[in-house]
């Protein structure tokens, strides 16, 4: 009977028929050459990310205040204007309006700061016997006063050790200088270049592609427009609301005060509610110290009011958000970016779900108990026979 290929013996591959050694594939060193270079690669990639991490946030921030602007540059640039005019009043009227703002304030708390300074023994009086008044205390005012040398000591010796850093607080302020024309420049050229930036872009890709991106472009655009007009309408609601209260309490500079609060609690993410709240309360201690005390408490209530009702309503209008979103965005900035996340995440997410709402394919909800949204409508009730019978009887 004849053997098939399949029923022969292999043949030996080595001596007395022991099989001998097997080949590595030709593919094998390939792939480990190509998945090493994969990895140094990757590793690269974060080393290099790591390097320009100030760089990209730079890019950052100076993208967010080109889109910021860009609506004001657009309108201009419609009425003939060249771009790079445009972009250069816009930033003039920003910096009048910084400068106004700083320099009213500066000037406010330089004033305020030494007449606290020069009666800081009498307020300390004050809060002593009001507190002795109040709660039914024996504090000494004369015990106070002999441990007040020891703090100043300690101060000053903190403050001279401060001073003695000349050189690492002049390269620290040189390097926030460096960081900030940098900011200026590139927000400078994505907006007075930003037609031809988008040329640029757009050329590299197809025309259903360009379509896509431009139309990407003009939602972070609209998205970042409605988050500062958000934020400046919770501040002018806030400056409002707390100069009625600083009027009311008699507490001097009532209208510096509450531009203060207003635009600092808005635009300074994470801090800027204790920095907002810290100068009226100061200010009002020269006062009393119960109208220092009265005006905390409003300005916690007010944050309670505008956390809770203000904040979440205007940001979902504006940005088109829910709340819940919204603050587990601004979480989710400050995690991954400090404090510069904090103010770019809202747009960045009121963007992306713009953009998914506008391409991704949305199907019909099947109606269900887990799906409803309005609690179902009660039966009517069928009135009792009596009350139809004396109705009838009238």
């Amino acid at each position: 009977m004849p053997q098939t290929p399949g029923d022969r013996p292999a043949p030996p591959d080595g001596p007395g028929g022991r099989p001998g050694p097997r080949r590595m594939p030709p593919w094998l060193p390939r792939a480990f050459v190509l998945a090493g270079a994969v990895v140094l690669a990757f590793m690269a990639l974060l080393w290099l990310l790591e390097r320009l991490r100030g760089l990209l946030l730079l890019v950052l921030v100076s993208l967010f205040l080109a889109f910021a602007i860009e609506p004001a540059v657009n309108r201009l640039a419609a009425r003939g204007w060249r771009r790079g005019a445009a972009t250069g009043l816009m930033f003039a009227v920003i910096g009048v309006l910084l400068a106004g703002f700083l320099g009213g304030i500066g000037s406010l708390l330089a004033a305020q700061a030494t007449h606290l300074i020069n009666g800081f023994p009498g307020y300390v009086r004050h809060v002593i016997d009001w507190i002795n008044a109040t709660f039914g205390t024996r504090l000494s005012r004369d015990t106070l006063f002999q441990r007040l040398p020891t703090v100043t000591g300690t101060l000053s010796r903190h403050l001279s050790d401060l001073a003695r850093n000349v050189w690492g607080i002049g390269a620290t302020a040189f390097g926030v200088v460096f960081k900030g024309l940098g900011v200026l420049l590139f927000t400078f050229y994505l907006s007075a270049q930003g037609p031809q930036l988008r040329r640029t872009v757009c050329s590299l890709l197809p025309p259903h592609r360009q379509r896509t991106v431009l139309r990407a472009w003009e939602i972070a655009i609209d998205k970042t427009g409605g988050y500062i007009y958000s934020r400046a309408l919770l501040a002018l609601i806030s400056a409002v609301a707390h100069y009625i209260a600083l009027i009311a309490l008699g507490v001097p500079y009532a209208a510096t005060l509450a531009l203060w609060v207003g635009v600092v609690s808005q635009f300074i993410p994470a801090v800027g509610t204790y920095l907002a709240g810290a100068v009226p309360v100061l200010i009002a201690l020269t006062r009393s110290p119960s109208t220092a005390l009265w005006i905390l408490l409003f300005i916690i209530a007010y944050q309670q009011v505008e956390n809770y009702l203000l904040q979440p309503r205007i940001t979902a209008r504006t940005l088109d958000m829910h709340p819940a979103v919204a603050f587990g965005l601004v979480l989710a900035g400050v995690a991954v970016a400090g404090p510069v996340g904090a103010v770019v995440a809202l747009p960045f997410g009121a963007s992306v779900q713009a953009f998914a709402g506008a391409y991704v394919r949305r199907y019909e909800v099947e109606e269900h108990t887990l799906t409803r949204t309005a609690p179902p409508r009660r039966p009517r009730r069928t009135p009792p026979r009596w009350l139809d019978r004396l109705r009838h009887r009238k």
